[in-house]
């Protein structure tokens, strides 16, 4: 006897969710066939879950990335990533700063003068008045300049700044990421070291990472020219460099931290020396791994 011809009406199968219940259900969700008015009825959301943290071992074991090379450099943005590094960085510093001090990441790129004036009222003077309205009305202007000279700005910024808030907010200390427009010309070169020349000059403790591997001009060895120092420091393109200004027998001097960097290789934690004496590592291996998670890279 021959087997019986497959019920075709019978095995076809629907997809779930479809059919009378799934008719009942829309109903009863006031839903129609013309369609669905509100999607997340019909998609679940999805369930976020949070990325498992790396051990301190894993931590360790990241290594460096070239963010400005193919392949990676041209599958993402640099400046997407080192916004998320100094972001990254402050936060790892705020964990550890004691009551009293705040990091927070200053991040500006293409920057061009901006200058605002803002009026405030106060009872000085009464509202509706404008402290300038005396000076406006006397008919004053500025004389014309007598010179009028090139000047060389910061083009990028990418630092992160630690505050006091003792006496109102104060800079006690900044770590700067280098950016390719940091060293793309000499007059750039020299406005990035100006910077940091003057922080240390004002007993602001410093840090500065170079991992631009597009440009190996050493900012770091053009800094201590700048303060005093004519020998080079014998690193090559990539670097992270701390320094200390303290006074030494009665003379001010220039303490440096300096590790060499290479893609490939793990990163490595410098002391952070505040003004005012407080010292606290900068663990660049933690926010370096902590922002290719935010920005969704895969740990090297």
């Amino acid at each position: 006897m021959s087997a019986p011809e497959p019920n075709h009406e019978k095995s076809s199968q629907r997809p779930p969710g479809s059919g009378e219940a799934a008719g009942s259900a829309a109903g009863a969700r006031g839903e129609t066939d013309k369609g669905v008015s509100d999607l997340s009825q019909l998609v679940p959301p999805a369930t976020e879950v949070a990325p498992e943290r790396p051990t301190p071992a894993e931590v360790r074991s990241v290594t460096l990335r070239d963010h400005f090379r193919p392949p990676l450099g041209t599958q993402r943005h640099w400046h997407s990533f080192h916004s998320a590094w100094a972001t990254a960085i402050a936060a790892g510093l705020n964990q550890r700063l004691p009551e009293g001090y705040f990091a927070e990441p200053n991040v500006q790129f293409s920057i061009e003068i901006d200058v605002a004036t803002f009026e405030e009222t106060g009872p000085s003077a009464p509202s509706g008045t404008s402290p300038l309205a005396g000076g406006l009305d006397s008919g004053w202007s500025a004389p014309a300049p007598v010179r009028t000279i090139p000047l060389a700005l910061l083009t990028d910024v990418v630092e992160v700044q630690i505050f006091t808030k003792e006496g109102g907010p104060t800079l006690v200390g900044a770590v700067e990421l280098v950016s390719p427009a940091n060293k793309d010309r000499a007059a750039h070169r020299d406005a990035f070291v100006s910077k940091c020349a003057a922080y240390v000059q004002q007993a602001v403790g410093l840090a500065i990472v170079d991992v631009v591997t597009e440009r190996l001009t050493n900012l770091h060895d053009e800094l201590l020219a700048r303060v005093g120092e004519p020998v080079a420091s014998g690193l090559g393109g990539l670097y992270a460099a701390a320094y200390r200004p303290v006074e030494r027998d009665g003379q001010p001097r220039l303490e440096v931290w300096q590790e060499p960097l290479a893609v490939g290789r793990p990163l490595p934690v410098l002391p952070l020396w505040l003004r005012g004496g407080l010292c606290l590592p900068l663990d660049l291996p933690a926010a370096y791994t902590r922002a290719c998670q935010d920005v969704r890279l895969p740990l090297g």
